[in-house]
């Protein structure tokens, strides 16, 4: 794979009962045709439940496959992003039991997107303020970022993995 056609982004495990974690890092290894040791740890917003984040390079598009795989298991709390690359858009799924999944794409300073035809949607569907400002939360994944909000900053956070220079 040559620098031009990859991206990167992070996988992050907000809550995973300790049975599942060998069939989350399983389910992400066969993803990125590769295998990581995780590193997990007390996720002390949910006792009993453990966290991981692992940082990933590869062609745009891994960050779907990601949370196509991880979606088998719905009691997982997770969050993928995918930083933008040439030619495509940058990604971020969030992932909550409760809600399901969300997904947007996202600009090279991390920020949502909403694409024209979203906006045009929303304005043809919408009869009121309401309904609109209940929409727009929405599309900006608000839900999703107050129920994960309590596990992305809970205890000491996961272990920093130190970055090498290649070449």
């Amino acid at each position: 794979m040559s620098t031009c056609d990859h991206t990167s982004g992070v996988v992050y495990i907000h809550s995973s009962p300790g049975a599942v974690c060998p069939h989350v890092e399983w389910a992400i290894a066969s993803v990125l045709d590769t295998h990581h040791g995780f590193r997990w740890t007390a996720q002390p917003a949910a006792p009993g439940q453990l966290r991981a984040e692992h940082i990933w390079y590869a062609e745009p598009g891994t960050a779907a496959r990601l949370a196509g795989a991880l979606c088998t298991w719905p009691i997982l709390r997770f969050e993928i992003t995918e930083d933008p690359s040439p030619g495509a858009d940058g990604e971020r799924f969030c992932h909550v039991p409760e809600l399901g999944l969300w997904r947007a794409r996202t600009g090279a300073n991390g920020d949502i997107v909403v694409a024209e035809d979203q906006l045009r949607t929303l304005v043809a569907d919408c009869q009121d303020v309401d309904s609109m400002r209940h929409r727009v939360t929405e599309l900006l994944g608000t839900n999703w970022d107050e129920a994960l909000e309590p596990y992305r900053g809970a205890g000491e956070g996961p272990p920093v993995e130190w970055l090498h220079s290649v070449g």
